[in-house]
């Protein structure tokens, strides 16, 4: 079993009809992306979101061993692991958790510092940009749906029903050796191939995963790759299991960059003299 799978780059699929621009071209795989600089900003984030902690863009962000498609399976277009789909058509959304209206870039950036212990890109920069214009794209043509209750779209991991049922950590660790030690290993650390389920090189204590019920939940629709036939027991049982190991501490401040670097201008510069309304 490959929890938290690390997809190497696969050539993108058609998912929509295409919505047919003037000066679209063509991309791998015969899927349409619009023409120009946005086509190739599209490309940048899906190439981004596979290989994330080796990225020259992002690895300087990322602060353990995953990419973002160990969460968001098959770069997001998994309809219920960490669905991209749609998911731009549900923000600007609420956020109980900042307590703020967030948007998209909002959410992705915020992604670094917890699921992947790492530091907050700059807003704007060409990081966070180039990912919410793939997981934007991915919405193209879906009707706009703002979520007033939860920064979630929504093909979202549905939550499973766990009402009646308590978690069993030492069942669960024997779950996790039948089914999931062959690629992430007894000690959990993973290898080149797997990414790791705790340690210091895996998710920290404030990523949505480090709570039992949500990872139960993303089991239950991933594990195992391609042939998901965990019980919600047995989903419930190894995440506890995995979750009841050391992790590293979230710890906010030291994952904010410096108050410069928080954001940036995402546009040419021009001095007053020469700079024009277009």
């Amino acid at each position: 079993m490959t929890l938290l799978y690390a997809l190497t780059w696969m050539p993108i699929l058609l998912l929509n009809q295409p919505v047919g621009f003037a000066g679209e071209t063509r991309s791998i795989a015969g899927n349409t992306l619009p023409a120009g600089r946005l086509g190739e900003v599209i490309k940048l984030g899906e190439s981004i979101i596979t290989e994330t902690s080796q990225h020259p863009l992002s690895s300087r962000y990322v602060g353990n061993d995953l990419n973002c498609t160990s969460c968001h399976l098959n770069s997001g277009r998994h309809h219920h692991a960490g669905s991209f789909l749609k998911t731009a058509t549900a923000y600007p959304a609420w956020s109980p958790r900042e307590q703020r209206v967030i948007t998209l870039e909002d959410r992705i950036l915020n992604c670094f510092m917890r699921s992947q212990n790492g530091q907050r890109p700059p807003n704007g920069s060409e990081v966070s940009v180039a990912i919410a214009a793939y997981i934007t794209w991915l919405s193209e043509g879906d009707s706009i749906k703002l979520n007033p209750l939860k920064p979630l779209g929504p093909n979202h991991t549905p939550a499973v029903n766990l009402e009646g049922m308590k978690a069993n950590v030492q069942r669960g660790k024997t779950l996790y050796v039948d089914r999931c030690a062959d690629c992430h290993g007894n000690n959990g650390l993973g290898d080149l191939s797997n990414p790791p389920v705790w340690g210091p090189n895996s998710y920290n204590d404030g990523a949505g995963l480090s709570r039992v019920p949500k990872l139960a939940s993303w089991l239950k629709v991933a594990m195992p790759l391609d042939d998901e036939d965990l019980t919600v027991q047995e989903a419930l049982d190894i995440a506890a299991y995995i979750n009841s190991h050391p992790r590293p501490h979230f710890d906010l401040p030291a994952h904010l960059p410096s108050d410069e670097r928080l954001g940036e201008y995402n546009g040419v510069r021009e001095s007053s003299s020469h700079a024009k309304e277009r």
